[in-house]
């Protein structure tokens, strides 16, 4: 049968072997790789894979591509994917997760960081004028629901804080003003002397984990989005307030129903990156930056009133950070709701854009896009959307902490307003009325005397747990099974304020509209463009399958595409040597 070794070179994926949609018996891996190599359109399939080469597990797409007139509608051209190698077209599957797909990741985070540094310095549609906007980076992180083992270093003498080797201070040494008890009431020790190294396993795990408060970590990841929303307003009242004091005066705008409006003089603009912290707990970084009010176009971007400096919008946040929480809605489990606030770490550093300093343009851009191609590997954690036939093997009540929060998320986020199912009810064999004959469900096989089977019905019933919850429900707490393998967090790794910075959209068409250009005969997939002769593509494509014929192609593939990487990375380098600068496809990090 197939192999499944990994096969991305230079890249720690899960295996693309796996993904393979056809077994091939008769080869190994090598086998089929040879067998593929040695065919007369070998070259051509190369060419044809290109685009897709270093994915994983990439889309296939069947159906037809049509060149039109646009003014007339004439059919100039017509090409059908069964005259294609492997008679379809394949397409990156795009997915952002760097265990999941590292050459798609990767090109995310490309993306990213272009989209957050232009909200820094221009271009790409963003005027240059940004420069002279007072911008900062902020990290906020979530509360304590209990002791973790950490490791504190007081003074970094390190230059690399990655591969730091300074002498940390113990993880929760016992301090002269603490209590003489030295155990939890679990009977557990509540101190703990080590110093841990970078590395160390125990790193975010609970010193005792029946005294930690797992229920009320995941309800605010859950709310954690809804905290920075609330931040941000909080922040944007008090730039409002300082306005106003100083007799900076108001500006009316005239919105698109042509209605007059008089908004602050100021507003903020963000772009923010979520990171799992090693106990499972989200915290935010962010890009803010203070925006001023066009009278004559609300839209664009300009500078604030010369008044605002950079020591005002931190004031602004960490004012904001202090003074904004909020208690949940209540739980059969917790009628009072949980408290919702930041955690008292809070690090705002001021951006300077001369590239040079403690925090730079460059620095904070790769930093977050660094950040917005992980998701819970640093808990040790990796798994799809788990339903009712899957949390069996993730969650515990009695497990480790990993397995105890996705215990919590499925548990809170049930169905409150529902009646118990029917395959959890006592059964009572005797003969009551309404009842019907014993009979075998088609489905599932249960003998019941039921009017509906209740297994089926069950899961029917989990399906439907598990399924979205958009427009909300009546139970705020219903998003926690559906994001139980995200630990209860739900919102987007990377989002950004709409005047910010251009999209990713943006990006890619400029990057497709860039290729179809070089390669002419080989339109992009993804939607019409026009190229030079005004002419139109429109594809009219379907899904085919996902993932490699063979695990032969995915190694033939996936290694191409590793030494064009190889290549390009070569080449970047050469080109910034000889300028004296970073190289393009460098992503800086900030400690």
């Amino acid at each position: 049968m197939a192999s499944t070794l990994d096969l991305t070179p230079r890249a720690s994926a899960r295996g693309v072997g796996s993904n393979a949609d056809t077994i091939v018996y008769d080869y190994t891996t090598a086998g089929a790789a040879f067998a593929r190599a040695t065919r007369p359109d070998y070259f051509g399939w190369i060419e044809h894979v290109r685009a897709a080469g270093g994915c994983t597990r990439p889309i296939r797409l069947a159906g037809q591509l049509l060149t039109v007139e646009p003014g007339t509608g004439r059919v100039v051209e017509q090409r059908h994917t069964d005259g294609m190698p492997d008679a379809v077209i394949y397409t990156a599957c795009g997915n952002r997760r760097a265990t999941v797909c590292p050459s798609c990741a990767r090109t995310y985070q490309r993306d990213a960081y272009q989209l957050l540094r232009a909200g820094l310095v221009g271009g790409k549609g963003v005027p240059d004028t940004v420069t002279q906007h007072p911008a900062v980076f902020p990290t906020f992180t979530a509360p304590s629901f209990g002791p973790v083992h950490v490791r504190a270093v007081r003074k970094h003498t390190c230059r690399d804080r990655k591969r730091c080797d300074c002498r940390p201070d113990p993880c929760h040494a016992r301090r002269a003003d603490d209590p003489p008890a030295v155990h939890c009431p679990h009977g557990r020790p509540a101190v703990c002397w080590a110093r841990h190294e970078p590395g160390d396993t125990a790193l975010g795990q609970p010193l005792c984990l029946d005294c930690y408060d797992h229920d009320h970590q995941v309800v605010w990841n859950l709310f954690s989005g809804e905290l920075w929303h609330r931040t941000k307003q909080a922040a944007e009242r008090h730039l409002a307030k300082l306005a106003r004091r100083r007799g900076i005066p108001r500006v009316q705008v005239t919105t698109a129903s042509g209605n007059i409006r008089t908004v602050p003089p100021v507003r903020l603009s963000h772009g923010k990156a979520a990171e799992f912290q090693a106990r499972g707990a989200v915290h935010f970084h962010a890009l803010v930056r203070l925006d001023g009010v066009d009278p004559g176009d609300p839209a664009a971007v300009v500078p604030p009133p010369d008044a605002f400096t950079v020591d005002d919008l931190v004031d602004a946040l960490r004012h904001a950070a202090a003074q904004v929480a909020f208690t949940t809605p209540e739980h059969p489990d917790h009628p009072a709701g949980w408290p919702i606030a930041w955690g008292e770490q809070l690090d705002i550093r001021p951006i300077t854009l001369t590239g040079h300093g403690e925090v730079t343009d460059s620095m904070v851009a790769g930093y977050l896009a660094k950040y917005a191609t992980k998701s819970t590997e640093v808990t040790g954690h990796r798994s799809t959307r788990l339903t009712a036939d899957t949390i069996g093997d993730h969650a515990d009540p009695d497990g480790d902490h990993t397995a105890r929060l996705i215990d919590a998320c499925w548990r809170l986020g049930r169905p409150t307003g529902t009646p118990v199912p029917l395959s959890q009810r006592p059964r009572d064999h005797r003969p009551r009325p309404g009842f019907v004959p014993r009979w075998e469900c088609p489905d599932c096989g249960t003998h019941t005397r039921y009017a509906a089977c209740p297994v089926c019905v069950a899961r029917r019933q989990s399906a439907l747990d598990t399924e979205s919850t958009k427009p909300a429900t009546a139970n705020p707490y219903a998003r926690l099974r559906r994001w139980a393998h995200m630990l209860g967090f739900g919102g987007h790794f990377l989002t950004k304020a709409r005047r910010y910075s251009v999209t990713f959209q943006l990006l890619r068409d400029t990057r497709r509209a860039h290729r179809q250009r070089e390669e002419h005969g080989h339109p992009a997939v993804g939607g019409p463009l026009v190229d030079d002769d005004t002419t139109l593509i429109v594809g009219t494509l379907t899904f085919a399958g996902a993932g490699w014929h063979t695990t032969g192609d995915a190694l033939l593939a996936n290694t191409a595409a590793a030494m064009a990487r190889e290549r390009q990375a070569a080449g970047r380098e050469e080109l910034a040597h000889e300028l004296g600068t970073t190289p393009a496809g460098a992503v800086p990090a900030v400690a």
